[in-house]
């Protein structure tokens, strides 16, 4: 139920942010000034301004020249050394098993010597 009521929010919260868009561009073509812009978005000259800059700068931002592809993932080294400790113990634990495993056939092998030694006598 959340998530319904989170989205409608969320899509009123966009297409606020749309107005507010229209509006600063509309002023920096010169259809509306500063003032009647503000008086639009119900707010001081003062107040868009500041919005007003906030919007080129972040427009200028997401303009730049990018790498192409995905964004490198910042390194954790918390799960980086945990990771790596994970490969050393599975490892670890592979040897053993491996171990187990010879110390068996050893045994075995052991007992079938023994087994054909009486045999033999």
């Amino acid at each position: 139920m959340e998530r319904k009521r989170r989205r409608p929010k969320r899509e009123k919260q966009q297409e606020l942010a749309r107005q507010r868009a229209l509006v600063i561009l509309q002023v920096r073509s010169g259809v509306l000034t500063a003032k009647e812009g503000a008086e639009c978005l119900g707010i001081s000259r003062k107040t868009y301004y500041e919005w007003e800059e906030r919007s080129l700068r972040a427009m200028a931002l997401a303009l730049e020249n990018r790498s192409p592809g995905r964004p490198p993932v910042s390194a954790d080294l918390e799960k980086e050394a945990l990771r790596e400790k994970v490969q050393e113990l599975e490892k670890k634990l592979l040897l053993a098993e491996k171990t187990v495993e010879v110390k068996e056939i050893l045994a075995a092998y052991g007992e079938l010597r023994d087994k054909e030694s009486k045999k033999n006598r």
